[in-house]
């Protein structure tokens, strides 16, 4: 058993345990129309003189609405996510481990830069969270003396350490950042959020098949399978003995793409999990 199959299991499981929540954005508030104050003139007094009232703060009152919007942009909607929101939030599942790139009850959403796509990975693959968790894989690894090709010891704990965070971050990359760079599609998922247990099941499963491209447009995900595909491919180069043969390679992408629809699945129905977890506290 690879040491990627071992980390693709484990993740599955903690995943269960991960947010996939993402920050709803508010409307920015629009400046109230200030209001001009005019004299009438009394009836009966066309000669009167006109004394005009005391002038109001008009530059406090522009600074106060205009500093309700940094960051933004406007949208046709009348609402727009915050500045941070385009590469997902720091919404942790149980407080857990990160994961960005998740919106929810998204609407009209800019595309994301090249330089946007790869800050989502480098914020999910250099998480401070994830290098106890990766040390985590790698000593179940080691007691399963999974590839045994790196035999036993510190030297041999060190290499199952090694090959198990390249592999969890050439995967990200190479399926959220490289590939969508080059083929112009968004890595992030789009929460449906709405809908029966087999629909959005249905979705969720479909994104691994199609996605969004920065156009907007739905079209098939190139960025999955040739990503998966590229990763497995780099993960022979550093593999050891049995491990480099093209049925292991083949076993490794597949398991690959099945992490990746679980963690889809995930991303959908954390918020339903969480909010009944919520509920549950505040009854007690």
């Amino acid at each position: 058993m690879s040491v990627r199959r071992i980390y693709s299991a484990a993740i599955i499981t903690v995943l269960l345990c991960i947010p996939a929540l993402a920050q709803q954005q508010q409307a920015p508030q629009k400046p109230q129309p200030q209001q001009q104050q005019t004299a009438a003139d009394p009836p009966g007094s066309e000669q009167q003189i006109f004394v005009p009232p005391p002038p109001e703060p008009p530059a406090t009152t522009q600074k106060n609405s205009s500093s309700t919007q940094p960051g933004t942009s406007p949208s046709s909607s009348g609402t727009a996510p915050a500045k941070g929101s385009a590469i997902g939030t720091n919404d942790r599942l149980f407080f857990l481990l990160p994961n960005y790139g998740t919106l929810e009850n998204s609407g009209s959403v800019q595309p994301l830069t090249v330089k946007q796509k790869f800050d989502i990975q480098l914020r999910n693959c250099f998480d401070p969270v994830v290098f106890p968790y990766v040390g985590l894989l790698a000593a179940v690894s080691q007691m399963s003396n999974s590839d045994p090709g790196y035999r036993q010891g510190a030297l041999g704990y060190a290499k199952r350490y090694g090959a198990s965070f390249v592999d969890s971050t050439d995967e990200n990359f190479m399926v959220g950042a490289v590939y969508p760079s080059l083929f112009r599609q968004d890595p992030r998922y789009y929460q449906m959020g709405k809908g029966g247990l087999i629909h959005r099941t249905g979705y969720s499963v479909s994104r691994i098949f199609l996605t969004r491209a920065d156009s907007g447009r739905t079209e098939f995900n190139f960025s999955e399978f040739f990503g998966s595909a590229t990763s497995t491919a780099i993960g022979t180069t550093y593999r050891v003995g049995s491990e480099k043969n093209v049925g292991d390679a083949a076993t490794d992408w597949g398991t690959m793409v099945a992490w990746d629809t679980a963690a889809n699945l995930l991303k959908e129905f954390w918020p339903d999990i969480h909010n009944k977890f919520r509920r549950s506290s505040s009854k007690s």
